[in-house]
């Protein structure tokens, strides 16, 4: 079992704005900013943009929808919806200090009219049933051990017939996970789950599994890439995850490529449709 309180905690590394203006400034940027140029750090989860983007071209979403980000983070998803969609995104994060970040982010990038942004439990979600076109999650169901309750509230808030898409790291082997890594501390902050166990809470709630992709390859891809790139960098970039996760930043991702290459843990997409009856 997770604990909320442990999990904001692990989540708040406090500063976090001031670091991230010190690195816009080393960059030059200063508002209005292109959300792409923030993609570095306010994409927290394996691949990052490079993830992000043919991950919500699946939703195929459009102007005229709503759409739910459940743990928003520092909102990089979000404005990437709001700006090249133009759906209107409603996020939510347990983290007061994300939720803050995210919204002087998005105010930087003038996407403020698009995105509302809330402090909250996703499993007690202050949204009105029916309400919702779509919704998604990206490295989040990790912290979360009540699968099946958090698929009921999405549902919940979903009209008939929309679509909720998870992207998690999920428990594919045996073995004990390595910690610390970017979503935990130890375990007790963890609350990794088996692929079938996400299909059989969604299947529950009253969700249509549409497909599931494997992203064990590409992670491998990535982290390679990012290996490579540190090597010929004399230091690490201005903007980057080293400013949310801290010291650690090392170590965690280290035990987390050591996870994915052991066969431990891989990064999984499932798409779900809400049935309409």
């Amino acid at each position: 079992m997770t604990h909320t309180d442990s999990v904001a905690e692990h989540y708040a590394p406090g500063a976090l704005l001031k670091r991230i203006s010190g690195g816009c400034a080393a960059l030059n940027l200063t508002p209005p900013i292109d959300p792409d140029a923030l993609a570095p750090v306010d994409e927290f989860h394996i691949g990052g943009r490079f993830a992000t983007v043919p991950f919500m071209a699946a939703l195929g979403l459009t102007s005229k929808d709503r759409v739910l980000d459940l743990g928003c983070g520092l909102g990089g998803p979000a404005r990437y919806v709001a700006a090249n969609t133009g759906a209107q995104v409603t996020g939510i994060d347990l983290t007061q200090e994300f939720v803050d970040t995210a919204q002087a982010l998005t105010e930087w990038t003038g996407l403020e009219g698009r995105i509302d942004l809330i402090q909250g439990s996703i499993l007690d979600l202050p949204l009105e049933a029916g309400t919702m076109d779509a919704a998604y999650m990206i490295h989040v169901g990790m912290n979360i051990a009540d699968k099946t309750g958090l698929a009921r509230e999405v549902a919940r808030v979903l009209k008939p017939g929309g679509v909720f898409a998870i992207y998690d790291v999920m428990q594919v082997g045996t073995g004990d996970i390595t910690f610390p890594v970017p979503w935990a501390s130890s375990a007790e902050q963890s609350a990794l789950a088996s692929p079938d166990h996400y299909r059989s809470a969604l299947t529950e709630a009253g969700f249509e599994i549409t497909q599931q992709i494997d992203r064990t390859d590409f992670a491998k891809q990535f982290f390679a890439d990012i290996a490579a790139a540190q090597r010929a960098a004399k230091g690490p970039p201005p903007l980057g995850l080293h400013l949310v996760m801290g010291d650690t930043t090392a170590t965690k991702l280290r035990n987390m490529v050591d996870n994915v290459r052991s066969g431990r843990i891989s990064p999984i997409e499932i798409h779900a449709r809400k049935r309409s009856a």
